[in-house]
């Protein structure tokens, strides 16, 4: 991490979530399956669902209404009551079968043990990402949290990172992103901060390596 600072520690250290502290595709697979089974269709199962995760919750609904990544959904309706109906789902389910990815917790703590302040960039919806980080125990690690639908705008644009920064009265070259997909790579770059990726999270099945982070680690205790 100090290479990327001139041996310096950074100042604000900002992280994605599911894929990256977090690996959240059993709860999204389970409130998915139901919700596909209320509509009267056949489950994808978890393997496809974590094909499909990372572009926030309307993405994934509308990527298992389909069948593919290449969601098309015509019929408005249909869309409304299954988003209704996985809203439901996973607001039950958030944090029941998922689980902190090993070096999580060490992480954080050595992070904020060196006051380097941290932030929380997702694309989940904010109600959820509150549940989950209540779930685990996370919350009180973050001195700011951005949901998928805190702002206009979500990764892989800028704008949440740099509220982030804002927030934390941090600039671009004083910020870290930490993250496992191509729209942490594209909304770090965009705002001008270093990133670095784990490879075992949720990137559409790409190797996370194809999109060039400043640094690639196996595990987070790495950053210690």
């Amino acid at each position: 991490m100090r290479q990327l600072f001139a041996n310096e520690k950074p100042k604000l250290v900002l992280f994605d979530l599911d894929g990256t502290l977090v690996d959240s595709v059993p709860d999204l697979a389970n409130a998915i399956d139901r919700m596909l089974l209320e509509l009267g269709k056949e489950t994808a199962g978890i393997e496809r669902v974590r094909s499909w995760v990372g572009n926030g919750a309307a993405v994934l609904v509308q990527r298992a209404l389909a069948g593919s990544m290449e969601a098309q959904i015509s019929n408005s309706d249909e869309f409304d009551n299954a988003y209704a109906l996985f809203l439901k789902f996973y607001g039950e389910n958030t944090a029941d079968q998922s689980r902190l990815y090993e070096g999580v917790v060490e992480c954080l703590v050595s992070l904020q043990n060196q006051q380097i302040k941290m932030g929380l960039v997702t694309n989940k919806p904010i109600i959820f990402t509150r549940t989950m980080l209540a779930g685990f125990n996370l919350a009180k690690y973050f001195d700011v949290v951005i949901g998928g639908d805190s702002l206009p705008q979500k990764k892989p644009s800028p704008e949440p990172l740099l509220e982030a920064m804002a927030s934390c009265s941090a600039s671009p070259s004083e910020t870290l992103m930490v993250g496992d997909s191509k729209s942490d790579v594209g909304a770090a770059r965009a705002a001008g901060c270093p990133v670095i990726c784990v490879p075992y999270g949720y990137n559409h099945g790409e190797d996370i390596a194809k999109y060039e982070p400043d640094l690639i680690v196996q595990s987070l205790a790495e950053l210690v």
